[in-house]
């Protein structure tokens, strides 16, 4: 007798996947109800539901100090208000993607429903979008309010009158609005009080808005599909072609404005403080601050004045810093105790001094003896290590660096040689060896030649660091890149605008070059034969730098501008663009290809 396996293909297989939301078979009270004297909304659907992210998805309008519950049960989703309802007020649910089926998630999208307590709906309408300051890419998921209150404190004190969110794209649309005069805003909201604290992003709209509504004649395009077959080496291929079927049109409602765009900002009111004290090795221990710090803070040791004994290395922007022991005897303290007076924000992020008394406390490692002994002999016979960013191939305008991992006490100049190849000789330069300020990253800037090969030798004992150990020799040979390896792009505003700056950026989006515009054309010398894209910001404030908003003066960020096309360069080539930075709103300026949401970056 012959067995075999059953067919698994034949029999139910299940059916094709449910891709449909459930539908609304009756909501009550009636969506648009006037009147209404009840807290409670009930809908009813075809099929079983569940809620997905409420707290997220559901947004009330006016904003509720205390949300409505919501939940699912069976069939039905019910919202039940707590607290008293305003008299003669328009409420708007927006369920955004909350409301889904229960088995596939499938959610019912740009649903809401509305209800007043007086004896009119109201149906005015402000969209728009919401784009980040810096870099024009859409924001979601941020509340965009109106006041009718059009003082700035309103702002700072009275919840929105109503409310949206923004969608992945960054666009909003506020519903059921009375008529009147508003100001507008967008806000962060983590206290989740809709009104603004300090530290929460932010945008302004700079006018007064009134929104209206009229009639007027709209298109629709119907389209079919029709098909055609052809023969191609022998095969029939069937080609279907979209054509305009019918265009019906109908009157419809127009709400103005509607393409309102915000520029979302977070202030440099971060808050400032100290964090912690960090000392892993003797020699050495480290300050840390959360934050950029104006001004270094004040050390005063308790105890013996070992301060005297140390070197102090800043971060660029002084968030860390370290302190260098230079004395056997301080470095033999293991708890070094003193107190530090900084500056630090109070919950209004106004800058206080406040000083502490803080520990930097050495920990000796438990080490066995035949370690310890290896750790001490490595120690003794430690040598200043060189690190450089020479390469095989190397950019005719990259200065040579040459980075120490200890403060440098003592640079030898007659140990440090330069040469250029000429032919087989070697053809000693002159250079400048530029430090900085705790002697730790050095530069030679040097107008280096095309195709010229370099050599680099420091002697041993060319750098002698605080602790008297030296370096080993060192020879570093480099080659500088041909000019027809690169390219050069010249960008003419039309028409000139003061105080522009010109970014050069990779299709990721990060700047590679930038430089102050220049009425008679920017240039950019030595790019890669690569992609890249532009962007632009207008200087106000003159500080070489792109500067945020700030609400307290009612100051919006330095306005931001793309060039709405790639740029493809080639090598030895020399391009020249012409762009009006204002040419394009500034919604349609970012490429397509670079947008991406600001806000999902940080989730």
């Amino acid at each position: 007798m012959t067995m075999a396996c059953a067919n698994r293909g034949i029999g139910p297989q299940g059916g094709p996947k449910d891709e449909t939301p459930p539908k609304i078979l009756k909501e009550t009270p009636a969506n648009g109800t006037t009147d209404f004297e009840g807290n409670t909304v009930l809908l009813e659907f075809d099929e079983y539901v569940q809620l997905d992210k409420v707290a997220d998805n559901v947004l009330v309008s006016p904003p509720q100090q205390r949300p409505p519950e919501v939940k699912a049960i069976g069939k039905r989703v019910i919202v039940r208000f707590d607290g008293e309802m305003i008299d003669s007020t328009t409420y708007t649910i927006d369920f955004g993607s909350a409301i889904c089926d229960n088995n596939e998630k499938n959610p019912i999208t740009d649903y809401s429903f509305s209800f007043s307590t007086g004896p009119a709906i109201d149906t005015l309408q402000i969209g728009g979008q919401l784009l980040n300051a810096e870099d024009l890419n859409p924001v979601s998921n941020i509340i965009v309010g109106i006041h009718s209150n059009h003082a700035d404190s309103a702002f700072e004190k009275l919840p929105f009158s109503r409310i949206a969110k923004t969608d992945a794209q960054g666009r909003f649309n506020i519903k059921n609005i009375k008529t009147g005069t508003y100001r507008l805003y967008a806000l962060n909201d983590a206290s989740k009080d809709y009104f603004y604290q300090p530290g929460e992003g932010l945008a302004m709209y700079d006018s007064l808005l009134t929104p209206s509504c009229y009639r007027d004649l709209a298109t629709d395009t119907l389209w079919k599909d029709t098909v055609t077959q052809r023969m191609v080496e022998g095969e029939r291929v069937r080609d279907t072609l979209t054509i305009v079927d019918t265009i019906i049109t109908k009157e419809k409602t127009f709400y103005k404005p509607d393409s309102i765009v915000l520029v979302y900002f977070k202030e440099d009111k971060v808050r400032q403080y100290f964090i912690r004290a960090v000392r892993e090795q003797r020699h050495l221990f480290t300050l840390y601050f959360n934050s950029a710090q104006h001004d270094l803070p004040t050390v005063k040791p308790l105890g013996s004045d070992w301060l005297k004994y140390t070197l102090c290395q800043p971060s660029e922007n002084n968030d860390t810093i370290n302190y260098w022991l230079t004395d056997s005897l301080a470095m033999s303290i293991d708890t070094l105790e003193f107190e530090l007076t900084y500056l630090k924000s109070d919950s209004l992020y106004q800058l206080q001094p406040q000083t502490d008394t803080v520990r930097a406390v050495y920990r000796e490692p438990r080490l066995t003896a035949a370690a310890r002994a290896k750790r001490d002999k490595q120690q003794q016979e430690r040598v200043v290590e060189l690190k450089t960013n020479t390469s095989q191939k190397f950019d005719v305008y990259v200065p040579f660096k040459i980075n120490s991992e200890t403060p440098i006490d003592t640079v030898n100049h007659d140990m440090i040689h330069l040469y250029q190849m000429v032919d087989t000789v070697h053809k000693p330069l002159k250079f400048t060896l530029q430090a900085d300020s705790v002697k730790m990253r050095f530069e030679i800037s040097q107008p280096w030649e095309p195709e010229a090969e370099y050599q680099l030798i420091a002697d041993s004992g060319a750098f002698v660091d605080i602790y008297g150990k030296a370096n080993e020799k060192q020879t570093y040979k480099f080659k500088i890149l041909s000019l027809d390896q690169y390219s050069t792009l010249i960008v003419k505003l039309d028409p000139y605008i003061d105080n522009v700056v010109i970014q050069i950026l990779t299709e990721k989006d990060k700047v590679v070059r930038e430089l102050a515009a220049s009425a008679e054309g920017t240039k950019f010398e030595y790019l890669k034969p690569t992609s890249y894209y532009m962007r632009a910001f207008v200087d106000l404030n003159g500080d070489g730098k792109w500067t945020t908003g700030d609400w307290a003066t009612k100051r919006q960020p330095e306005p931001v501008y793309y060039f709405p096309n790639k740029l493809t360069l080639r090598a030895n080539w020399d391009f020249e663009e012409s762009w009006d930075i204002r040419k394009l709103p500034i919604d349609r300026q970012k490429p397509q290809e670079l947008r991406s949401d600001a806000n999902a970056k940080k989730k």
